[in-house]
């Protein structure tokens, strides 16, 4: 997989200073006009970095221009306005493809159809999130604003009305490295239709608000996430497929540290174009509440090609899911051609994020240690799967007295074609290690199964499944008749 850049670095170009445009590093006077006059000039130059000193830069969005460097040294911390009137809406291509809708167009640095932009440096980033959700949150209230949306069930905004870190939409040629970033009021670091990017060394804690996912790629090619560590209340590094004409592709995640009150890496939901030669390599992941890896095709949307190789997760809620959906309607999604191997999962009995300030949504229904699943449609299945070199730790602990699917009545697992995509949809599930349904052509290689504590359920359970294979497997002490049921 090949990354490039354009020919003509900006490292190569002109350097100029924050404080000869007058920008102010007091944190106490807005630089917004200052900042965005300084952008612009350099842009029109021929571009160049504009490097910010140690200090305090207050600032609503800023918008970045092409061939321009926005570097951070050490001290220096931009610091997003807690005033929602300085985040204005970006104006982009495809409003009204799919559920464009539940997308925020606003953030504190915006670009759009720029090439050759960089934000780089050993400083900061902060998008004093908290406050300025509380503060659109009492606009709301006050009727200064309107929400149709507005979430009444966790007393707070929609995503659309609050500003995340970054939003770049059609951009070529992009650079993100090393830096210090935290605290969004929605998704962090959003990537829309962009080409050409590198995410490299970042550090980023996003747990400040609701929908504080890490790093967000929606239909982006040859892209690398790169020696990443990310701490989030909602997904850590998730690739969204919103464009129905078009798809990530070409994506490398490598050497990442996550942990998530969702899920670590995942794909989709919004998985309308699709995912396609995607790798993720060397991911550790930790206190993790949701799968350390997700891969959903639900909304017509085509996942083929997918490596996933070197997962190690511990105090992570569910290791594994794959699914094959119809949540977008009549037009049929496709998963095809997924590896997963060396992965070594520990699943605790208990809530992974119980220490979190914000934790996701509970289970709603009574359920025990939810396995692995790998699952798809009657009329639309999953297809060629490879799992291999793969160990997990379950807890056991399960009792028919919490909930009870007996392998007489698998038919009393749901289907939920249209339900949203999650490790839980299914409520109780009679395996412990695997549940797979609706799949032609799987392979278990290598995977080994171990309980905590005694679980009544097989560790396999193979449901309406055609073409599959167990080679060198073994569960819980590796009495294999009685913990594979296949139907």
């Amino acid at each position: 997989m090949i990354v490039c850049l354009s020919s003509v670095t900006i490292s190569q170009a002109k350097d100029y200073e924050a404080g000869a445009f007058g920008i102010l590093g007091d944190g106490m006077v807005v630089c917004t006009h200052t900042i965005q006059h300084a952008i612009d000039k350099i842009s029109a130059k021929g571009g160049g970095r504009l490097i910010f000193r140690p200090g305090r830069y207050l600032t609503g969005s800023i918008v970045l221009k092409s061939g321009v460097e926005l570097h951070f040294e050490q001290g220096a911390t931009l610091l997003g306005s807690t005033n929602p009137m300085d985040y204005p809406r970006l104006e982009v291509s495809g409003e009204g493809d799919c559920a464009r809708q539940d997308n925020s167009k606003m953030a504190l640095i915006l670009a759009q159809d720029a090439e050759n932009i960089a934000l780089t440096g050993q400083g900061c980033i902060d998008g004093n999130g908290l406050q300025l959700a509380l503060n659109i949150d009492s606009l709301i209230h006050e009727g200064v604003l309107t929400d149709p949306h507005y979430n009444t069930r966790r007393n707070r905004p929609n995503e659309t009305m609050r500003p995340k870190l970054f939003f770049f939409s059609g951009c070529k040629d992009v650079r993100v490295t090393e830096l210090q970033l935290r605290n969004s009021a929605c998704w962090g670091l959003s990537f829309d239709l962009c080409r050409e990017m590198v995410i490299d060394g970042i550090k980023f804690v996003n747990r400040a608000y609701w929908n504080n996912d890490g790093i967000d790629v929606t239909d982006c090619q040859q892209v690398r996430i790169s020696n990443c560590n990310i701490n989030t209340a909602d997904d850590g590094i998730c690739l969204k497929s919103y464009h129905a004409d078009s798809c990530c592709d070409s994506i490398l995640i490598d050497n990442c540290a996550i942990a998530s009150s969702a899920c670590a890496v995942k794909f989709g939901t919004a998985s309308w174009g699709g995912f396609k030669h995607i790798k993720v390599t060397n991911i550790r992941v930790k206190d993790t509440f949701r799968s350390a890896i997700a891969i959903e095709s639900v909304d017509g949307g085509v996942i083929d090609d997918v490596l996933i190789d070197g997962i190690t997760a511990i105090n992570t809620g569910n290791a594994i899911f794959v699914r094959l959906g119809t949540r977008a309607g009549q037009h049929p999604s496709q998963l095809r051609n997924v590896v997963i191997r060396n992965l070594y999962c520990e699943v605790p009995f208990g809530r992974p994020d119980i220490d979190y300030d914000l934790r996701g949504p509970e289970v709603n229904e009574f359920h025990n240690p939810f396995p692995s699943s790998i699952t798809g449609l009657p009329e639309h299945r999953v297809e060629n799967v490879l799992i291999e070199h793969v160990e997990i730790v379950a807890p056991g602990r399960a009792t028919r007295g919490m909930a009870y699917v007996p392998l007489s009545r698998l038919s009393a697992v749901p289907e939920r074609a249209e339900q949203y995509p999650e490790f839980s949809m299914f409520g109780e599930l009679p395996a412990w290690g695997f549940y797979v349904r609706h799949v032609n052509g799987i392979r278990f290689r290598d995977v080994r199964l171990r309980l905590k504590d005694t679980d009544f359920r097989p560790a396999f359970v193979l449901d309406d499944v055609k073409d599959f294979d167990f080679q060198d497997v073994q569960a819980d002490g590796g009495d294999n008749d009685k913990n594979i049921f296949i139907r």
